[in-house]
């Protein structure tokens, strides 16, 4: 066993799910969204270093000695696998490991609402989830493909950096490519998938330009792709979408956008009311012929104004989604008050204990 595993099954054991591991500092665990130390002893640089390089791949060490930064993932056998980046940094050497299910939750167990669910009942088009790091987009994401997984029978690749769930094979091919070690990067994978007869494919990140248009060029030919951004709400993630474009191309892209995107879901973890754990909230874009219109003719200010108004169609704001969390219980109004976007309208639960 590794020396790093101790640490991570203590990390599995406390239900955390990030491992702090950086020289000069104690080791810390993430449990339900606050940090806190995992073991008073300060970790020496010597003693991480060895710990890193005892489970990093080859290709990983080359990587982080000439970029001083490396990302892989970690499996400890019948327990569970981690993302892992490596860093050099003031002390020595660190790394973050997030720990991953060793298999994907379905939508039941997460609870996703019907008008999630039918975004992976389409067969083309593009679906984005959204959210800041950690806010549990790979765990929604891993949902919806393991459904279609079981329901369709068809050909599934996904492209990540680095491979998160591996899901196993149910009615669907599965392929899964690691950017690194699979292809040199998501825009070369993401090309290079389209000459791969797949019937949906996961884009872990859709960091540039390229990767982009590509992922709308995709679900304009009838592909459905999945992919994840770190804006925060539905609406700022089609302004985003739209913008990573020359000023000259926007409006062919705003149109594509209006015909191909199926949906947005943008989400935040919120600590529970019981501090048993997470619950998410979800903000929900559906793309109907209404939207389609604003996306079209550049008004994306006023989506926000049509989630509001789309009820019917399973659509909901970010307030919306926390105060349905708020009604059940779910959340403190203290909790709500922090994660709300306008402020005002819990203003109420500002000083609640």
């Amino acid at each position: 066993m590794a020396k790093i595993d101790e640490y991570l099954k203590a990390v599995l054991d406390m239900n955390g799910s990030d491992l702090h591991f950086l020289a000069g500092d104690p080791a810390r665990v993430r449990q339900y969204g606050e940090l806190k130390t995992l073991k008073p002893e300060v970790l020496t640089a010597d003693f991480v270093k060895e710990c890193l390089y005892e489970i990093m791949p080859k290709l990983s060490v080359e990587r982080f000695e000439s970029k001083d930064g490396a990302d892989f993932a970690h499996s400890i056998p019948g327990v569970a696998r981690f993302r892992v980046n490596v860093m050099r940094q003031l002390n020595g050497m660190g790394a973050v490991f997030r720990a991953i299910p060793s298999k994907a939750r379905t939508m039941d167990e997460l609870n996703l609402p019907e008008a999630v669910r039918a975004f992976c009942r389409v067969n083309n088009g593009l679906i984005l989830v959204t959210g800041k790091t950690g806010s549990g987009k790979s765990t929604t994401l891993a949902a919806l493909i393991d459904d279609i997984n079981i329901r369709e029978k068809g050909h599934i690749l996904t492209i990540e950096d680095p491979i998160e769930f591996v899901h196993p094979r149910k009615s669907c091919l599965i392929s899964q490519r690691e950017i690194g070690v699979h292809a040199p990067s998501f825009s070369a994978a993401l090309l290079s998938a389209l000459r791969e007869d797949p019937d949906v494919i996961l884009v872990g990140e859709l960091r540039d330009l390229e990767t982009m248009s590509i992922a709308v060029t995709a679900a304009e030919m009838g592909i459905l792709v999945m992919g994840t951004l770190h804006t925060n709400g539905a609406a700022p993630t089609v302004d985003r979408m739209v913008n990573a474009f020359p000023a000259d191309k926007q409006p062919h892209v705003r149109t594509m956008l209006s015909t191909s995107l199926r949906g947005v879901v943008s989400q935040q973890l919120i600590p529970k009311a019981d501090k048993g754990g997470r619950v998410a909230a979800l903000e929900i874009l559906v793309n109907t012929p209404a939207v389609a219109n604003l996306i079209r003719q550049g008004k994306l200010d006023q989506l926000e104004n049509a989630m509001q108004s789309g009820a019917a169609t399973g659509m909901r704001t970010m307030d919306t989604a926390i105060q349905q969390l708020l009604d059940r219980r779910e959340i403190t109004g203290k909790e709500a008050f922090k994660k709300a976007i306008n402020k005002s309208r819990f203003e109420q639960y500002r000083e609640a204990s």
